[in-house]
């Protein structure tokens, strides 16, 4: 069976609208808010507009940021990147009210991938977990050999419907559209950077784990991933 395989423009393409997708919620409700400021005299109504205004240009900014760094080239012209600011954008994006972040990775210089396969890693358990709960990171390893291990715990807990085809690069349908495609790529950077992910739920619970691939399988050449951003 011929494996399946996306053009780059195609990923560009669908990886940009998934970015834009992200920012267009908070982007609107910033125009609301200069809107209702543009016509509304009640100091208490433009009060709440300001606030709104506020609230979602940071909501806009943490997601840009995290974007950077999960889909990006994150402004970098060496080939690492700290995962002390993976940490910072992935709490900027996910520890709010509904949701606990528990970062155990340590602070480390590591490979520009790998990086983008933590924080890809990230929504995927987000998503899992779509009334909240608590997401552990864990890593195992040094340099080059670390892989890792996500942890969702929530109510009503799942494993989205072909997130795990997705990640092995053989989508159910033959086909990626743009709500798929972040599943799709954190399976190429994970194969870029020698490791496999799998998924497994028990309960309340997702256990996310990227490992290295087995032997006979990283015989195969490695899929190159580029940043589009």
């Amino acid at each position: 069976m011929t494996k399946f395989a996306l053009d780059s423009l195609d990923l560009a393409a669908l990886l940009s609208s998934r970015v834009c997708h992200d920012v267009i919620s908070p982007v609107g409700a910033i125009v609301n808010g200069l809107e209702v400021l543009e016509e509304e005299k009640d100091q208490e109504m433009r009060g709440h507009a300001l606030a709104l205004i506020k609230s979602s240009a940071q909501e806009a900014s943490s997601r840009l940021q995290f974007c950077r760094l999960a889909f990006g080239a994150a402004g970098s012209k060496g080939s690492s990147i700290d995962t002390g600011d993976a940490e910072n954008v992935a709490r900027q994006l996910l520890a709010d009210e509904r949701t606990r972040l528990d970062w155990n990775v340590p602070r480390v210089l590591l490979p520009k991938n790998k990086v983008k396969l933590l924080l890809n890693l990230c929504l995927i358990a987000d998503a899992s977990i779509p009334r909240g709960g608590d997401i552990s990171i864990s890593a195992k390893g040094e340099d080059d050999d670390m892989s890792f291990h996500v942890q969702a715990r929530g109510v009503n807990a799942r494993v989205t419907p072909g997130v795990a085809s997705l990640l092995s690069g053989e989508p159910e349908d033959g086909s990626v559209d743009a709500r798929a495609i972040q599943a799709y790529y954190a399976g190429l950077v994970a194969r870029s950077c020698g490791l496999e992910v799998s998924l497994a739920l028990a309960g309340d619970v997702v256990t996310i784990e990227a490992k290295p691939i087995a032997a006979e399988a990283s015989e195969s050449p490695r899929e190159q991933v580029s940043a589009v951003a």
